[in-house]
C-alpha cells in the first residue's frame, strides 16, 4: 500500500470513528498445510448433460483427456474453506469452490487454489462461472453443444485445438475488465458467438475449420481487439462506435462502417459495438 492510499485509508478511519461507527477490516485468508483433491464425474444417466464449474480466485486449468468420465483431475488448495464441491442432480453437475467468503478488499499472500481438470468426449453444456483468476482452457476435440464462460477481472487463454465434435449453438463469453485471448475459434462450429466484456485487450482469432456460415456479436467498452480472420474466409465486420480507431490490413474494403473481405466458403458476420478504442482487423 502506496503512502497516498494508507493516508487516505486513516483518514477515513479517524473520521468514521468520530461518528461513532467501526470499521470490519477484511477477512483475511488464512494458508494452512497444501491439500490435492482428486475429482472424478460420471457421465450422468441422462439425455442431457450440463456441467458448471464455480470458481473463485487462483488458477483454472481445463482441458479435454478424461476419457469415459466427465471430468477427472486434481484441486491443490491450502485453505480448507476453498475445498470443492461436486452436486449431481439427473443431467446437471456443478463443480463449485468451497464456502469461503471474503468481505471487504481481497489479501492472498501465501495462498493456493490450483485446479487441474480434464473434461470428457460425452456431449455437454459447459458453463464456468469464475471471478479474478487465471485459466487456461483447450476445449479442442471436445463435443460442447454450448459454452458459456462468466468471469470478473481474468487473464485468460481459450484454444480449441481441435475442431469440436458437435454443432455448438451458442458460445458466449462475458468479462470485466481482463486479459483474453481465444484462440481457433474456427474448430468451435458454432452458430453464434456474442462477447461482451468491460476495458481490456482481446485477442479473438478465428482459424481452425470454418463449417458454416455464423455470426459474432461484439459489446465492448474502452477495448483494445484484435481480430484475427483468416484471407481465405468470407467476413463482413459492422461497427457501431463514433470513437474506436480502425486497423484493417491487405484484403479488406470499407464502405462507411461495413469492413468486408472475400472468401470462399462459410461467411462470418460480425457486428460491434464499441464505446471507444482500437480495433484490428488482421489475418
Amino acid at each position: 500500500m502506496n503512502h497516498k492510499t494508507l493516508s487516505a485509508f486513516l483518514i477515513l478511519a479517524l473520521t468514521t470513528l468520530a461518528c461513532g461507527f467501526t470499521i470490519d477490516l477484511p477477512k483475511r485468508a488464512t494458508p494452512g498445510l497444501e491439500i490435492t483433491d482428486k475429482i472424478t464425474v460420471a457421465v450422468p444417466d441422462s439425455r442431457e448433460t450440463r456441467l458448471t464449474i464455480a470458481f473463485g480466485a487462483g488458477s483454472l486449468k481445463l482441458s479435454p483427456g478424461a476419457g469415459d468420465e466427465l471430468v477427472s483431475g486434481t484441486a491443490t488448495y491450502n485453505v480448507e474453506d476453498f475445498k470443492p464441491r461436486i452436486e449431481e442432480d439427473g443431467g446437471e453437475v456443478r463443480i463449485q469452490q468451497g464456502d469461503y467468503k471474503l468481505d471487504g478488499f481481497p489479501s492472498f499472500d501465501g495462498v493456493r487454489n490450483d485446479w487441474d481438470l480434464k473434461l470428457g468426449a460425452a456431449p455437454m453444456d459447459l458453463a464456468i462461472e469464475a471471478g479474478a483468476y487465471d485459466g487456461q482452457f483447450d476445449f479442442g476435440g471436445l463435443a460442447l453443444k454450448s459454452l458459456t464462460v462468466k468471469d470478473g477481472a481474468a487473464d485468460v487463454t481459450v484454444s480449441f485445438s481441435a475442431p469440436n465434435e458437435t454443432e455448438m449453438s451458442v458460445l458466449r463469453y462475458e468479462t470485466g475488465a481482463s486479459n483474453v485471448e481465444m484462440k481457433d475459434l474456427g474448430n468451435a462450429n458454432f452458430n453464434t458467438f456474442v462477447f461482451q466484456s468491460g476495458a481490456g485487450d482481446y485477442t479473438l482469432d478465428f482459424g481452425g475449420d470454418i463449417q458454416r456460415d455464423a455470426t459474432v456479436t461484439i459489446s465492448s467498452g474502452f477495448s483494445n481487439i484484435i481480430l484475427v480472420i483468416p484471407e481465405d474466409v468470407s467476413a463482413r465486420v459492422t461497427l457501431e462506435s463514433g470513437m474506436t480507431n480502425v486497423s484493417a490490413g491487405e484484403g479488406w474494403s470499407k464502405n462507411g462502417n461495413l469492413y468486408s473481405q472475400k472468401g470462399a466458403g462459410p461467411t462470418l458476420t460480425f457486428l460491434i459495438k464499441m464505446g471507444a478504442g482500437n480495433i484490428t482487423l488482421t489475418k
